[in-house]
């Protein structure tokens, strides 16, 4: 009987996906032993986007996260996740920054790596992947699907060739960031990946903003993917992963061992349904299968807030011109993965070309060195005429040729000299008083209360501005609040 293993991804995509980033380091501690000898062979736990909102809005020490996670999860890799040579930032980093993140991660309780980068430039990726391993962590390197004439089959071998070869790395990973494959491709592409990883696993990676992903799932299992990528419900779905439970069912009742225990996985499943109900969290929902999706390709989260931004903007009928305008921007720059930062730069193009009536009239600095090849090499040519006006409306600071990064470290270190290597690297990335805010904000809490439902409902009812004042009776209780104005 063979065996399917799993990576959980709750802790990182899930609330990245359906929360926004916004599961504090407290709501994670209390489940943290649970999840851990739930089965899961890796635990998903970091990437630029939770340092991110960690440091800006939540007000935590992401790297004291790690280590609080570390002293609960000891039988699971916990896994970061690293995009291109960027980090936190859209721009490359020098490569001493780089590796000295890489250092910190793996010095915090980082036991797994995973590195990818949106132009499956494995340049970009093959140092860090090969310092991770050097430092003892597990080395996953990463080719991102997308669907375009230039995203074939054989382009996929080449790349997961390339990363075995060069960075020798102890996983494959298929990472579907925009929910694209379909049961046709998954046909075709698993089994030509597994082909070329011979013994090295390949894992699966899908986002279900379609739909399909649960389908995917059983079909690369029976086609030989070796690890599968879920969410625990209620953060899975939608355009997070598919649930753990629901494709470990299937899979059983397909014939495959999953060696998982389904109590401490239902255990961790009413944690969070009752953080999501008492933080006012959606749960994650199946989406609809829309084709359209497979045009524009466009991320869930990025959807959402273009079309809010229209909204605000007075322009919400321009929605369907945009999505379209997505398309053809995506095809004109090369066929770019939608994936951060490349969706970002061909939405906010795409904006400013239906609002401002004439294509390409104000160009992103993004766009302009994306075009330039500041991100990496390109899989295939921007359209001369569109590479012309982009040359000729952006920017003049921009350099029609990157120019090699100088060392970043020297200069860091005599700037602060006193503080540790960790705190340098958040100011490096975070410019103004974003980490002198988060370090004054203390330690992160480490405990999660569930308030009684009476005390929740007053501390509703007290937040409400409508009334001045509000009693509730119910037999000898009563309640009354007052408001101030």
């Amino acid at each position: 009987m063979r065996e399917i293993r799993f990576m959980d991804t709750t802790l990182r995509d899930g609330h990245q996906c359906l929360w926004a980033t916004r599961m504090t380091t407290a709501m994670m501690l209390p489940i943290a032993d649970k999840l851990d000898r739930a089965g899961f062979e890796v635990i998903d736990l970091m990437s630029g986007v939770q340092f991110d909102v960690a440091i800006r809005h939540l007000r935590e020490n992401p790297w004291e996260r790690i280590r609080l996670m570390r002293e609960r999860v000891t039988r699971a890799p916990l896994q970061a996740n690293l995009r291109s040579k960027s980090v936190l930032s859209f721009d490359m980093l020098p490569d001493d920054i780089n590796a000295l993140w890489i250092e910190r991660l793996i010095a915090c309780g980082i036991r797994s790596v995973r590195a990818f980068d949106a132009l499956n430039d494995m340049d970009n990726i093959v140092d860090s992947l090969r310092l991770a391993k050097q430092l003892g962590a597990r080395a996953v390197g990463a080719v991102v699907f997308s669907e375009s004439p230039v995203h074939t089959d054989a382009m996929y071998v080449a790349k997961t060739g390339e990363l075995i070869a060069r960075a020798g790395v102890d996983a494959i990973m298929l990472k579907d960031p925009s929910g694209l494959l379909t049961l046709d491709r998954v046909r075709t592409l698993v089994p030509a990946l597994k082909r070329v990883c011979g013994s090295i696993p390949l894992e699966f990676h899908c986002h279900a903003l379609t739909g399909l992903a649960p389908l995917l799932y059983l079909e690369a299992a029976r086609l030989g993917a070796d690890q599968l990528h879920t969410c625990i419900a209620p953060l899975a779905n939608g355009a997070a992963q598919p649930a753990v439970q629901t494709i470990a069912r299937n899979l059983r009742s397909q014939g495959y061992a999953v060696g998982l225990d389904d109590a401490l996985i239902n255990d961790v499943s009413t944690h969070f349904r009752r953080v999501a109900e008492q933080e006012g969290k959606p749960l994650g929902t199946v989406a609809e299968y829309d084709a359209f999706h497979y045009q524009h390709q466009i991320p869930g989260g990025m959807l959402s807030n273009m079309r809010a931004q229209l909204e605000q903007a007075g322009l919400a009928h321009k929605f369907g011109d945009v999505l379209a305008e997505c398309a053809r921007v995506r095809t004109e720059l090369g066929w770019p993965v939608m994936v951060t930062p490349f969706s970002q730069l061909v939405g906010t193009q795409a904006v400013m070309n239906v609002t401002q009536g004439e294509r390409y009239r104000t160009v992103p600095d993004e766009v302009k060195k994306y075009a330039l090849g500041y991100y990496g090499k390109l899989l295939a040519p921007v359209e001369p005429d569109v590479l012309d006006r982009i040359v000729r409306n952006g920017s003049s600071r921009i350099a029609l040729k990157p120019q090699p990064l100088e060392p970043g470290l020297p200069a860091l270190r005599r700037k602060y000299p006193r503080a540790t290597d960790e705190e340098r690297l958040l100011r490096y990335m975070y410019a103004g008083s974003q980490v002198d805010d988060m370090l004054a904000a203390g330690p992160a809490r480490t405990e999660y209360t569930f308030e009684k439902p009476l005390v929740r409902l007053v501390r509703e009812l007290a937040r409400r501005r409508a009334h001045r004042h509000i009693r509730v009776e119910r037999g000898d209780i009563r309640i009354e609040v007052s408001t101030a104005h």
